[in-house]
């Protein structure tokens, strides 16, 4: 039997993402992966090239919860920044933060300096042809831009919320918004996750309100555990020119179909372009991720509420978006729409797989994700 070619694995060492796929890995009867930090390899951009060609299967893991690696790409991304002329810090500025839980800062200097990476980390994998690279590069750089891939979808006919096209300020806004007969929208960061920089606009008859994730305080825009109602209208033009300034996707705010009376979605994770795990994510407001107050529903519940003819075109319409990018593994966030009449794919991501304490066939999901990388290789896992 071949041997199992080792991981290399990009993350933040000390992150739970890494320490979970190394106890997937030891469970599989693996070896742990070599892991090569991202503040290493920002600070040192070569750090790859030294590595030798071999057969290798490489991960790329979140860059994000880690303020030095923000600290790094805030200066990566200084230049390009200075160029789109969006809000930004000098790298001095960057040297001399201290850190502060929360701050939403400069989001689009952080992704510029995010995608140069990618962009290096390219052509380091040009120059390792027998490195097996799980996610490219470029298509990780696609699942960070909702602009991106909304367009991307729709265009291979998956339905996706509509989005609203010319929206600089809150001024064109609202007129996209009449022109559309439309009273109610996400703004969502481009770049943004996790329901940071997000906001739900809604035109009233006598005032305008949003539903958002961030508040202001005397030191700055912070992502907020709360979500919160804002109606005073200097207040809601100051966060939607906030979010538009930074760059948004804004689009349609679709009806959710409801399941025991709540709102929900679902995260579902393709690996290998099929579907693989399901987390029905329920909530009493159309913000569902888990950490703002939402929790996991049950999938026998929504399976039992979900016509099979829709989920058959759920699931089809997952597998087209997983066939869009060439990454082993896709996190999809789908709704169905109100008395599951159809159903709507609102973004995918590029590190939406940290779904602990799920199991399928008593694998977890970095188990199965190991025994799919192998398998694509025709080398089983050797576990239990």
């Amino acid at each position: 039997m071949t041997a199992a070619p080792p991981f290399l694995l990009i993350g933040n060492a000390e992150n739970r993402r890494v320490a979970l796929f190394q106890e997937a890995l030891v469970r599989q009867g693996l070896p742990a992966a070599r892991v090569v930090p991202w503040v290493e390899l920002l600070a040192n951009p070569g750090l790859l090239a030294d590595l030798p060609d071999t057969e290798t299967l490489v991960r790329i893991d979140s860059a994000g919860e880690s303020w030095d690696v923000e600290r790094a790409l805030l200066k990566r991304g200084y230049p390009d920044a200075q160029e789109a002329g969006c809000a930004s810090v000098t790298p001095a500025q960057v040297d001399a933060l201290e850190y502060d839980h929360g701050l939403i800062l400069c989001p689009r200097q952080y992704h510029l300096g995010f995608l140069e990476v990618l962009a290096e980390l390219q052509a380091s994998f040009a120059a390792h042809p027998r490195w097996k690279v799980l996610q490219s590069p470029a298509s990780i750089a696609d699942l960070f831009d909702k602009r991106v891939t909304s367009r991307k979808y729709a265009a291979l006919g998956v339905p996706v919320p509509e989005p609203l096209e010319g929206v600089t300020d809150p001024e064109s806004l609202r007129e996209r918004m009449r022109e559309q007969d439309c009273r109610e929208v996400f703004v969502k960061l481009s770049c943004g996750s996790s329901a940071s920089c997000l906001a739900i606009f809604r035109l009233g008859r006598s005032r305008d309100t949003l539903v958002t994730t961030i508040e202001q305080a005397a030191t700055g825009w912070y992502n907020s555990l709360k979500v919160r109602r804002i109606d005073e209208p200097a207040r809601v033009d100051e966060v939607l020119t906030f979010l538009l300034a930074e760059g948004s996707q804004v689009e349609h705010s679709i009806p959710k179909a409801r399941l025991g009376g709540d709102y929900f979605d679902c995260r579902v994770l393709m690996v290998r372009g099929e579907p693989a795990f399901t987390v029905v994510r329920q909530s009493r407001h159309p913000i569902t991720n888990l950490h703002l107050g939402g929790w996991r529903g049950d999938v026998d519940e929504l399976r039992a509420a979900v016509p099979p003819n829709e989920l058959a075109d759920a699931l089809e319409s997952c597998r087209t978006v997983a066939r869009a990018h060439d990454c082993l593994h896709v996190g999809i966030d789908l709704m169905y729409e109100e008395h599951f009449t159809g159903h709507r794919v609102l973004e995918a991501n590029a590190f939406g797989d940290l779904l602990p304490n799920l199991r399928r066939d008593g694998l977890t999901v970095y188990e199965w994700e190991i025994r799919e990388a192998l398998s694509s290789l025709g080398t089983p896992a050797s576990g239990p």
